[in-house]
């Protein structure tokens, strides 16, 4: 059974170095302290030139995943731009004050992605009934979902993930992420249906330490190519 990993970068950087190491996918985010938001136009355009195909998220703010119809319109958007632009795929997802998923506005921005690839992102994770989810996923033609099994982390969401995935069938990839590693990382292909898998890879480093206050973090990630070819290897 072929296997896929899907490697979530930020910078320039982690995509150079998860193209090296041997991604099958890239997931293109910025922010990532914050979850994750859509990247900038220039990185984009960098990223479309990777010879491994690359998705990026469509998240036009932090915080929830309830919009409103002018943040709709953004991500209509960055998904034109993300096409004109070339890159194989985008992420998305929306809620309504439910916490169902916003099936209307996803079938807007289905429509917009049209020909492009699709995943999920996880907000899937939020949503009060998991499987009724799922089913609208199928019913809007989503090829994947990320998810954790709407837990923090995926290894304490595995069950929820293997019951999801016999749910689903061959109708829609299932795709777990949330602290996957080396270790972990056939603990989750062992779910009959699981390909994919979805990972940061990351360790923390010592920035150059930055004097103007507002301008320097706690120390960041970055995208380390050992756990990479070691997932990589886990997975065969």
């Amino acid at each position: 059974m072929t296997t896929l990993l899907e490697i979530c970068v930020g910078d320039v950087g982690g995509l150079e170095t998860a193209v090296e190491a041997g991604a099958d996918r890239i997931e293109l985010c910025a922010s990532l302290d914050q979850g994750g938001l859509t990247p900038s136009a220039g990185l984009i355009e960098v990223a479309a030139a990777a010879p491994v195909p690359v998705h990026v998220l469509i998240r036009p703010r932090a915080g929830g995943f309830v919009y409103t119809a002018r943040e709709f319109e953004t991500m209509l958007r960055d998904i034109a731009f993300c096409r004109r632009a070339g890159v194989a795929g985008v992420v998305i997802g929306a809620l309504d004050r439910h916490h169902d998923l916003d099936a209307d506005g996803l079938a807007t921005l289905v429509g917009a992605a049209r020909g492009m690839d699709i995943t999920l992102h996880r907000a899937f994770d939020l949503t009060r009934d998991p499987f009724a989810a799922l089913e609208t996923a199928v019913a809007l033609g989503i090829p994947r979902i990320l998810t954790s099994g709407q837990e923090q982390r995926a290894s304490e969401g595995r069950d929820l993930i293997a019951v999801l995935a016999e749910a689903a069938g061959e109708r829609i990839s299932l795709m777990p992420g949330g602290g996957l590693n080396a270790e972990n990382a056939q603990l989750f292909l062992a779910i009959p249906g699981v390909r994919e898998l979805h990972a940061s890879c990351k360790t923390r480093y010592q920035a150059e330490a930055l004097k103007l206050q507002g301008f320097d973090s706690a120390a960041p990630g970055r995208t380390d190519a050992t756990a990479i070819r070691a997932m990589k290897a886990a997975m065969v």
